[in-house]
């Protein structure tokens, strides 16, 4: 039984589609966002709960704010809720923006688990990002900014490189993937209705507390280096929260970066479609019905 994957940029309305499917077609959602995993943020992550109904989902809400989940994580936590659904007989359903996250899983994609390297990181301590991004660039090929957007990330990055150097079997496991079968469905919004969601969501949020939330977590104990590593919403409310920016920064900066990132996501799907993995295409609006109709018969083409 394929499972099938809903992509789309943010505010495409996603969730609402893969729970269209997920009803009509005896599924459960497992979330594909690299951020809906962390607890307590909610508004600023655009968990949408409620829309979920009596729709069973995975992967939200799995581990606590300040921490950092990542893509070893998700590949082994989404497999496992894979093999949990299809084993009772139901149909996996993976919804989500983060293209790195859904490539890798419908590719079949291994990670081992790689522990931390204290004597590596102290002598990557204090490096520049270009000088980091030279390194790891040397090391293998930069497909994406992800590895390098942050000092953070390429240290990380350049230390799962050397464990594969030092464990070659580990890293022939990696780059001998097993494809899940798959039926992919975008969710296709136009350019400008999509900056008029974004900016339209960002403006409701505000108003629901989103400001609130970010300082909820600063006073529970996350810190504020921590939250601005989540990017976006958690960068530009902690900057205005600690008084490093004025709210009128913040908004401005935020409506500007949400916009980028979701270019950035459709950026990311034309090159997974280009890598191999064809994406169907169907209109935003189009009626629920028509859009399980067109997901189910693509369904029984690749059966």
């Amino acid at each position: 039984m394929p499972i099938i994957a809903v992509v789309g940029p943010t505010a495409s309305g996603k969730t609402r589609r893969a729970v269209e499917l997920a009803r009509a077609l005896g599924g459960e959602i497992i979330s594909a966002d690299s951020r809906q995993v962390y607890r307590g943020m909610d508004l600023g992550t655009g968990k949408d709960i409620a829309e979920y109904g009596d729709v069973p989902y995975h992967l939200i809400d799995i581990c606590p704010a300040g921490t950092k989940y990542n893509l070893y994580e998700y590949l082994r936590d989404a497999r496992a809720a894979v093999a949990d659904i299809s084993g009772r007989g139901l149909r996996p359903i993976i919804c989500g923006g983060t293209g790195l996250y859904v490539e890798s899983l419908l590719k079949g994609m291994y990670l081992p688990e790689v522990p931390e390297n204290p004597a590596l990181r102290a002598s990557l301590r204090g490096k520049s990002l270009e000088e980091l991004t030279g390194i790891l660039a040397g090391m293998k090929t930069l497909h994406n900014v992800t590895d390098v957007d942050s000092p953070q990330r390429a240290i990380r990055a350049i230390e799962i490189q050397t464990f594969y150097a030092d464990h070659p079997d580990q890293a022939r496991m990696a780059t001998s993937p097993e494809p899940l079968p798959a039926a992919v469905v975008g969710v296709d919004i136009p350019r400008d209705e999509r900056r008029r969601r974004i900016t339209l969501r960002l403006d409701q949020r505000l108003q629901e507390g989103m400001v609130a939330e970010v300082e909820r977590l600063l006073a529970g104990g996350v810190g504020a280096d921590d939250l601005i590593y989540y990017g976006l919403e958690y960068k530009y409310l902690t900057l205005y929260a600690t008084g490093r920016i004025t709210y009128q920064q913040m908004h401005d900066e935020l409506e500007t970066a949400i916009h980028q990132f979701a270019k950035r996501q459709m950026t990311w799907f034309r090159g997974m479609e280009r890598r191999g993995i064809p994406i169907h295409w169907l209109p935003y609006d189009l009626p629920s019905e028509e859009f399980v109709a067109a997901v189910t018969t693509l369904l029984h083409k690749q059966q």
